[in-house]
């Protein structure tokens, strides 16, 4: 007896343009939930649902007595509904590949799991009032999920060969001291937040004990940093005349880099105004997304070409 989804693969054959599609629609909506779960913070909704997984201890949904906050934090919530669904059709269109792309299909289970365990952790936070350590790993979780879904998308369009490299190993190094650092930029950006003004909630919302001055200096020297090793990246790839789409990617990591940093010393002078810091919030996932796709072009898997079915010397002289 098959199982839901071999039964369906057995009936169902996408063309790999919607397991494309399928990749980037979950990855898409990662990046939509990050902003929103921001967007909860800045509001001052972060406890409109004051318990979890119901709105309220009777109400599985927000209440006309919640208000707004008690509308956006639901709204959230509901999100990862359709975030579950896109990862959904991701595994789905995976398994139904001819032939089957197990290695997606692998990359979104794996999706999945990041999804449930940051829906946890989500339940965690509310009942725990915005602890800022938990708010902060809910984001890294999510950054996690952005790089398995950055990378799904990835693989989505390439083949299920063993990776060749197209840039000798050094700049192959580079691409994974600049992915660390990333990482350490984005964690530092957590902090940031949680020793900072929004809270999510009321001004009674426990925060970080650290000095937020000095952690948003910190996390101006990670960006520095990520900089540095960024136009270095771009540098190297034209002395090793990389592949042009490789240096395109790292071009256009630099450019969200320039736009990240101008917004975030703007924001800083001008004393955290929620349209910037929800505006930031975005363009740290695409930071981070262009980082990944630096790394991931730095090596190809070629899409195996269809053979031509052999013809017998007949049917070729009766051409």
């Amino acid at each position: 007896m098959l199982n839901p989804l071999a039964y369906v693969a057995s009936r169902w054959t996408p063309s790999p343009r919607t397991v494309q599609r399928a990749a980037l629609t979950a990855l898409v909506m990662t990046v939509v939930i990050v902003v929103t779960g921001g967007a909860v913070r800045l509001t001052g909704s972060g406890l409109g649902c004051d318990t979890w997984p119901k709105c309220t201890d009777d109400n599985l949904f927000a209440t006309p007595a919640q208000g707004l906050h008690g509308a956006i934090e639901f709204g959230n919530r509901m999100l990862t509904y359709v975030l579950s669904a896109a990862v959904g059709w991701s595994i789905l269109s995976a398994r139904s590949a001819k032939p089957w792309r197990r290695s997606l299909t692998r990359l979104g289970w794996t999706q999945f799991a990041l999804v449930l365990a940051n829906a946890v952790l989500g339940g965690i936070t509310v009942k725990t009032g915005l602890n800022p350590y938990s708010v902060a790993g809910h984001f890294l979780l999510a950054t996690g999920l952005i790089a398995v879904t950055t990378l799904t998308w990835q693989r989505a369009r390439e083949g299920d060969s063993a990776p060749k490299p197209r840039v000798p190993a050094p700049v192959r190094k580079l691409s994974w001291a600049l992915i660390a650092t990333t990482f350490v930029l984005i964690a530092a950006g957590t902090v940031v937040t949680g020793s900072g003004p929004h809270a999510g909630d009321s001004s009674e919302v426990k925060r970080m004990n650290f000095d937020w001055t000095t952690t948003a200096h910190v996390h101006a020297i990670a960006a520095w940093l990520v900089c540095a090793l960024a136009v270095a990246m771009w540098l190297v790839l034209r002395v090793v005349d990389a592949p042009v789409d490789t240096r395109a990617r790292a071009r256009h990591l630099l450019i969200v880099l320039l736009a990240q940093g101008a917004l975030g010393y703007v924001q800083f002078f001008t004393e955290l105004p929620e349209v910037l810091v929800a505006a930031h919030m975005l363009g740290s996932c695409l930071v981070w997304i262009a980082v990944l796709r630096v790394a991931l072009s730095l090596r190809e898997r070629p899409v195996a070409q269809a053979e031509i079915p052999a013809q017998s010397d007949q049917a070729l002289s009766a051409v």
